[in-house]
């Protein structure tokens, strides 16, 4: 269902950057399982250019039972941009979850208006999408914009206005990078490099996607996937400790 996403972001960046492939830990760029009732295949994607330090995506492919696909994007420390974090997951024909949000870094309200607030138009674009739903494992208030896009919804509507959001989102976060100022003081530098990996450090304590993938793949694979490639600044959490 979200292989045209995938490949709208790829076509998206290809055009507008100058792409490095960035290293995927040996093992974790894919894998392959048969363990639920559906066999599962997860594949994952890692670039890098002058702006951008880290893009990742990930596709599940679990036939009919399961798609899912996830990515953020992290720009080079010495922009203050806020993260691009997208979570589109569907299981079976009824349930479908949309995540779609500008994650910023700081919460001033400088910085909110600076990079948050341009979001604004868009998301009163998706009413729709926006459903005020309830967050079990995030706070909603840290890391996460007030103009998120966060909805439960139908393959059709999938199809139609997802798409189009996603395409918008997409295209504006081009935009403000474009527009981004770079930073030159290095005291403003190392904030950015702190607030990243606290992002790492917050997002792998909580991803309620690690059951998801140990169902699938194993509780070893999984603890090295979140860790080794989606979260990698983060530090592993003691057994039994996650939130």
């Amino acid at each position: 269902m979200y292989k045209p996403f995938l490949e709208h972001l790829e076509q998206s960046m290809f055009q507008r950057f100058s792409l490095q492939s960035r290293s995927i830990p040996a093992g974790l760029e894919s894998c392959t399982s048969d363990r639920g009732r559906s066999p599962a295949t997860i594949r994952s994607w890692c670039y890098q250019c002058p702006e951008l330090r880290k893009i990742r995506y990930t596709y599940i492919d679990a036939g009919s039972s399961a798609q899912i696909f996830n990515s953020v994007i992290y720009p080079n420390h010495y922009y203050d941009l806020p993260l691009l974090g997208i979570d589109f997951l569907s299981f079976g024909q009824v349930k479908n979850l949309i995540v779609m949000d500008f994650q910023p870094l700081f919460q001033d309200l400088v910085y909110l208006e600076k990079y948050i607030h341009p979001l604004k138009v868009l998301h009163d674009k998706y009413p729709e999408l926006s459903q005020n739903l309830e967050m079990k494992f995030y706070d909603a208030n840290q890391y996460f914009s007030k103009y998120l896009l966060f909805a439960k919804t139908d393959p059709e509507t999938v199809r139609t206005r997802v798409f189009e959001a996603f395409q918008d989102y997409l295209n504006l976060y081009w935009q403000m990078l474009a527009e981004a100022t770079p930073l030159d003081d290095q005291s403003d530098i190392q904030r950015v490099v702190k607030a990243q990996k606290d992002y790492d450090q917050y997002s792998a304590d909580r991803d309620p996607a690690s059951g998801l993938f140990s169902s699938y793949f194993g509780h070893e694979w999984s603890e090295k996937f979140l860790y080794g490639f989606l979260f990698e600044d983060a530090m592993p959490l003691a057994t039994g400790v996650r939130a």
